[in-house]
């Protein structure tokens, strides 16, 4: 087996781990129905974005 001729620096070693996390989706509350929703997006729950209908509630 190789091995490493280097010892890796932890800045080396942790740059290289710095997209190995992940995170959780933002979300908010709706102010026209309080559910939770995605920033930026329309509500699924009833159909809202920025205090106008922009789609039929789902049933």
């Amino acid at each position: 087996m190789p091995t490493p001729k280097k010892k890796t620096s932890r800045s080396k070693r942790d740059m290289r781990r710095a997209h190995d996390f992940l995170t959780a989706p933002t979300t908010r509350n709706c102010p026209n129905c309080g559910s939770l929703m995605r920033p930026h997006h329309v509500c699924p729950s009833c159909g809202y974005y920025r205090s106008r209908e922009v789609l039929a509630p789902r049933d």
